[in-house]
């Protein structure tokens, strides 16, 4: 079983200045809750008993209102005192877990993946990895996943040569853990898109599942308004 994540909830969320001047980006408020609220949901669903959030800017909001227990999920703190990026973010949240597969995503987004059946298809097949893909209409818009199987043969930047459907990352990974902390640095700020997966995509075994679940990211003001009528009832 899968039953330790680690959220990134470190974001300055410096595009959304003008409608959260005093708040991480993940408590943005959403009906009344943390937008993070809504991750621990999905999370609790799908059977996740310990979270680390990994934390920097405003750390002490977001710790004092997760405290060390919510929604029934145990909650610990990787504390960045410099930015670290997705990669450094990710790796400091991992040397608080003690499993060895190890779910990982962004706390200012939501992509309700069925965890679950990613879970299941990850401990069967056993990769260093298995991402999460998001199916989109218009793929130049995006960096995007080459795929054959469910085997990711490429990581490609964004370009216009590749318009149409494609599939893009989603941002929700399972990830082995002690593959994750050898290959990468304690307290080094790197991008796990670039410098984990797109670096080891021809030595290691990265997977992949493709939805076309419910997604949204509250980066922008638009996005996050639309959050505000989308989330209503969760």
């Amino acid at each position: 079983m899968v039953t330790e994540a680690v959220v990134l909830a470190g974001g300055f969320g410096t595009r959304l200045r003008s409608v959260l001047s005093d708040l991480p980006k993940p408590m943005a408020p959403v009906n009344g809750l943390p937008f993070l609220h809504y991750v621990f949901l999905h999370l609790k669903k799908h059977g996740i008993e310990n979270v680390v959030l990994s934390v920097g800017y405003m750390a002490d909001k977001i710790e004092a209102y997760f405290g060390d227990e919510y929604l029934g999920i145990k909650v610990k703190y990787a504390i960045e005192q410099e930015p670290l990026g997705t990669g450094g973010g990710i790796r400091l949240g991992m040397e608080l877990c003690s499993t060895e597969h190890v779910l990982a995503m962004n706390g200012d987004t939501l992509f309700e993946v069925p965890l679950t059946e990613l879970f299941n298809k990850h401990l069967s097949d056993l990769p260093e990895a298995t991402l999460a893909l998001r199916k989109v209409e218009e793929g130049s818009r995006y960096g995007t996943i080459g795929l054959n199987a469910n085997r990711i043969v490429a990581f490609r930047e964004k370009s216009p040569d590749f318009t149409g459907a494609q599939l893009i990352n989603g941002g929700v990974y399972v990830l082995q853990r002690s593959k994750f902390l050898k290959l990468t640095e304690h307290l080094k700020a790197f991008s796990i898109e670039h410098d984990y997966y797109g670096k080891y995509a021809s030595k290691l075994t990265f997977n992949g599942l493709a939805y076309d679940s419910y997604f949204i990211d509250i980066g922008i003001p638009e996005d996050y308004a639309r959050a505000q009528e989308e989330l209503k009832g969760l």
